[in-house]
C-alpha cells in the first residue's frame, strides 16, 4: 500500500509494451520458423495464410530485430524503468517440436536482454503474446492438442534456464482470455469463435492454463527469485441500466474473463462453471494430475486496459461494438476513439479494485494506450515530431485513475504502456494504428524510411517517470 501523499510508490516500474510479433520483422531470418501471427497478415480477424515471399507489414515490422539498441536507447532518454517483451516460440523452436533450440534465436535475445540491462532497464517477458509457431498449428491443430502443454514447457525451460538471474518479471500467455473471442489468435485453431466447437474451444484453454501452471513450477523451481504472473484482457463490463435481469447479465459476461484469473490465482476451476459447462453442454477431459498442476499459481496478476463494456438482458438494446478483439454492447456516456473504442478512464480505476479485491495480490498494467492515425509536423527546431495531445490527455486521465486506486489501497507494481514506439497493429495489421512516443516512418504500403521521431507524448512521459507521477498533478 502507499503510505506516502505521492501519486506512486517509490520503486515504481515506469516502461513501455512491445510483442515480438508486431515489432521485431526479420520473420524469415536467422533460422525463425513462422508464427500464426505470420498467417494473420489480414489482421485477427483475417483467413490465415501462409503469407507470401515479399510484402507483407510484419515481415519486417518496424526492424526492431536489427534497430532494437537504438530504440533502447530512446526507451533510456525516456527514463525507462522497465521494457515488456515477448520472446518469439518459432525464433528458439522453429517448428515448436523441434529436439533441440535455435541457437541463433537464443543468441538474439541475449543481445536484446543484455542491452535492456545495460541501460538500466528491467526486461518483463512474455513467452507467448499470440505467437503460436505455425507448423503446430497445420499439423497439431492448435492448442486443441495435449502435446502442445510438453511443447511449451520444453520452449520455457530452455529460456528460463538461458536467461537466468537476468530476468525477474515473466508473464506466460497473453492476454489468455482472447482465445474465446479470436481462435486462432490466441491458440491455432481454425475458424471463427462462432464456428469453432465450444468443448474443443474449452479444451483448449484448459490445456494452456495446465500448460501455464506448469511453466509457473517450473519457473519457480529453476529461480526461486522468479515473478511469474499471468496476464488478461482486462474488460470491465457494466449494466446498460439498473434492471436485475442487466445486472445478473453483467455478472455472467465478466466471468467469462475472470474465469481466467480465478484459475490462475486460485488453482482450481471456479464453482459458476459447473453450470456454465452443464448448460452449454461442455466437456473437458481432464488428464490424471491436472488438477495437481493447477495448484501452482501466479505471483502477480497482470492485464491490459483499454476500454469498458456494458451488458444487457434486452435483445433490442443488445448491439455490439467492436473492440480490443471482443465485442460488446456501447456505453452511451463515453466518447470513442478514431477505431470505435470507447474512452473510459475510471474503468482502469475500476478493474484495478475489482481485482485486487478478488484475488490481493500483486497488480501489473502491462498494456494501455490509444491508436491514433498521427502526423508528423515540423518541431520548430529542423527536425519533425508529432503533436499528440490527444495521446497525453488519454495517457494522463489513466494514470490519474490508477494513481486513485493506489490510495484506494490496490497494490499496484508497474504500468508499460502499450506500443511505446509505433508498430504493427494485431488487430487490424495496420502501422496507420498508432500508439507510441516514438514515431516510425513506415506506412500501410510498407514504404517510409523507417527513422524514428519524437512525439510531443515522448517528452511528456519522461517527465512522468522523472517524476514519479508527480507532473500529472499539473
Amino acid at each position: 500500500m502507499n503510505t506516502t501523499n505521492s501519486l506512486f510508490p517509490e520503486g515504481f516500474l515506469w516502461g513501455g509494451a512491445l510483442a515480438a510479433n508486431q515489432c521485431e520483422g526479420a520473420a524469415r531470418e536467422d533460422g525463425k520458423g513462422l508464427s500464426t501471427a505470420d498467417a494473420l497478415t489480414g489482421g485477427v480477424f483475417g483467413k490465415p495464410q501462409i503469407p507470401p515471399e515479399g510484402f507483407y507489414l510484419k515481415e519486417k515490422a518496424i526492424d526492431f530485430y536489427h534497430r532494437y539498441k537504438e530504440d533502447i536507447r530512446l526507451f533510456q532518454e525516456m527514463g525507462f524503468k522497465v521494457l515488456r517483451i515477448s520472446i518469439s516460440w518459432p525464433r528458439i523452436f522453429p517448428n515448436g517440436d523441434d529436439l533441440e533450440p535455435n541457437e541463433k534465436g537464443l543468441a538474439f535475445y541475449d543481445s536484446l536482454i543484455d542491452e535492456l540491462l545495460a541501460k538500466g532497464i528491467q526486461p518483463l517477458v512474455t513467452l507467448s503474446h499470440y505467437e503460436l509457431p505455425l507448423h503446430l498449428a497445420e499439423a497439431y491443430g492448435g492448442w486443441g492438442d495435449r502435446r502442445l502443454i510438453e511443447l511449451f514447457v520444453r520452449y520455457a525451460d530452455t529460456v528460463f534456464r538461458r536467461y537466468q538471474g537476468k530476468v525477474r518479471y515473466w508473464l506466460t500467455f497473453n492476454e489468455i482470455n482472447m482465445i474465446l473471442h479470436a481462435p486462432f489468435n490466441g491458440s491455432g485453431i481454425q475458424g471463427t469463435a462462432e464456428e469453432v466447437d465450444q468443448s474443443l474451444l474449452y479444451q483448449a484453454i484448459h490445456h494452456q492454463l495446465v500448460a501455464s501452471a506448469a511453466v509457473t513450477k517450473l519457473g519457480h523451481e529453476i529461480d526461486p527469485e522468479n515473478k511469474i504472473g499471468c496476464m488478461i484482457a482486462g474488460s470491465p463490463i457494466y449494466p446498460l441500466t439498473c434492471h436485475p435481469d442487466d445486472m445478473i447479465e453483467m455478472v455472467q459476461k465478466d466471468r467469462q474473463s475472470l474465469f481466467f484469473g480465478d484459475v490462475h490465482v486460485r488453482g482450481r476451476y471456479p464453482a459458476y462453471m459447473n453450470r456454465y459447462f452443464a448448460e452449454k453442454g461442455i466437456h473437458i477431459d481432464f488428464a490424471p494430475g491436472d488438477e495437481e498442476i493447477l495448484k501452482n499459481t501466479v505471483d502477480f496478476v497482470s492485464f491490459s486496459y483499454y476500454m469498458s463494456y456494458c451488458a444487457t438482458a434486452d435483445p433490442e438494446k443488445n448491439i455490439q461494438s467492436q473492440g480490443n478483439i471482443m465485442s460488446a454492447v456501447k456505453n452511451p456516456y463515453l466518447s470513442e476513439s478514431e477505431w470505435g473504442w470507447q474512452i473510459d478512464p475510471k474503468g482502469l480505476r475500476y478493474i484495478l479494485n475489482q481485482l485486487y479485491d478478488r484475488y490481493q495480490l500483486p497488480l501489473f498494467i502491462v498494456e494501455n494506450g490509444l491508436g491514433a492515425k498521427d502526423m508528423l509536423t515540423d518541431d520548430g527546431h529542423g527536425g519533425q515530431t508529432v503533436e499528440d495531445d490527444y495521446r497525453i490527455d488519454y495517457l494522463k486521465a489513466h494514470l490519474l485513475q490508477a494513481a486513485e486506486a493506489i490510495r484506494d489501497g490496490v497494490e499496484l507494481w508497474g504500468y508499460t504502456s502499450w506500443g511505446c514506439i509505433d508498430l504493427v497493429s494485431n488487430t487490424s495489421n495496420q502501422m496507420s494504428k498508432r500508439y507510441g512516443f516514438i514515431y516510425v516512418d513506415r506506412n500501410d504500403d510498407g514504404t517510409g524510411t523507417m527513422e524514428r521521431y519524437r512525439k510531443k507524448s515522448f517528452y511528456w512521459y519522461r517527465d512522468v517517470i522523472q517524476t514519479n507521477g508527480e507532473s500529472l498533478r499539473k
